[in-house]
């Protein structure tokens, strides 16, 4: 087998010195065009590939940057990790995402070494729980969080106004003439989650509407099928909503198949309004009107924050922007 070929093999082929390959291929130090020349030519002619350990080990830099997920499967987080992975891959970082959905009870053991691997900063999406835990183990790296976050804390972050974004959902829905409005929200660990829940009450209140505690439905996750599950939930109910909030998109769509199934025509019999605006939302039948996030443009802002943190910046705080996407739901 073909052993790969080693900086000193470039340093020798280009003529000059394997500090000065490195300053080349790291941008420390300006090197003369001519000089630039050969060694890139050696690199070509050699096939070389930086080791990014060694590049580590030798700069105390991995160009990694950490984004810590609470469920890979959940649209919602995908479209988050291409806004970051997007503005990490132009500042010459790589985004590595990790799934910690079960992230609990003896599986955090084996967080300490997944924050302290060669990384040089998080993005974190998870609860926030047990946050100053998690920081600890990062062992003092740069530390972002991105839709969930602390109120107080001196954590920065990028989210939305969930309180706020919810009450209008609900708001349009009483303005549509209901008065019945189920409720389907996922894991109340999340900060999203116990805020949209508030505009949800808020909401009814305003409108002269006492929450009804047989039509709010804690399904525990973002799955299709939990939606399905709290939609059976809610028609079972003695007088049954004849509207329906999810917090997410997937469970609003899966609130969208249980009523179909069961005969219940949306919006004519039901109407189900969703969260996210995740790309599934416009191609299901009927589309669905939901809560629009920035997703890209949270996970950009994420990544931009923590470059700032690298570069000895303190960013602040920022709430991005909802919107209502009206389909054919409601």
């Amino acid at each position: 087998m073909r052993s790969k070929p080693s900086i000193e093999a470039v340093a020798r082929e280009a003529g000059v010195s394997i500090a000065t390959v490195s300053r080349v291929l790291n941008g420390t130090k300006p090197v003369s065009a001519a000089t630039r020349e050969r060694v890139e030519a050696a690199v070509s002619a050699l096939d070389y590939r930086v080791n990014p350990f060694g590049r580590s080990l030798s700069t105390g830099q991995s160009r990694i940057l950490l984004m810590l997920m609470p469920d890979f499967a959940n649209p919602y987080y995908a479209e988050i990790v291409r806004g970051a992975a997007a503005v990490s891959r132009q500042a010459g970082y790589t985004l590595l995402p990790a799934d910690l959905e079960a992230w609990t009870g003896t599986a955090d053991a084996s967080l300490p070494t997944l924050l302290g691997s060669l990384s040089d900063g998080v993005i974190n999406l998870v609860p926030m729980s047990d946050q100053a835990a998690r920081r600890e183990a990062a062992n003092g790296k740069p530390w972002v969080n991105c839709s969930e976050f602390m109120p107080g804390s001196d954590v920065p972050y990028v989210s939305i106004d969930h309180r706020q974004a919810a009450t209008d959902a609900v708001q349009y829905l009483i303005n549509k003439g209901h008065r019945r409005i189920g409720f389907i929200t996922s894991d109340e660990r999340f900060l999203y989650a116990r805020q949209r829940r508030e505009g949800y009450d808020a909401a009814l209140l305003r409108a002269g509407l006492a929450p009804a505690p047989e039509l709010v439905c804690v399904t525990g996750d973002n799955s299709y099928a939990a939606g399905s599950q709290a939609a059976a939930s809610l028609l079972a109910v003695v007088d049954p909503p004849s509207a329906v909030f999810a917090v997410s998109d997937t469970l609003a769509i899966g609130a969208i198949k249980c009523f179909s199934k069961a005969g219940r025509r949306v919006p004519h019999d039901v109407a189900v309004m969703g969260f996210d605006d995740v790309p599934i939302a416009d191609i299901f039948e009927p589309g669905l009107t939901t809560v629009a996030q920035p997703m890209v443009e949270l996970g950009a802002a994420a990544a931009e924050m923590l470059l700032a943190l690298l570069d000895g910046q303190r960013p602040a705080p920022r709430i991005l922007q909802h919107r209502l996407v009206l389909r054919e739901s409601v």
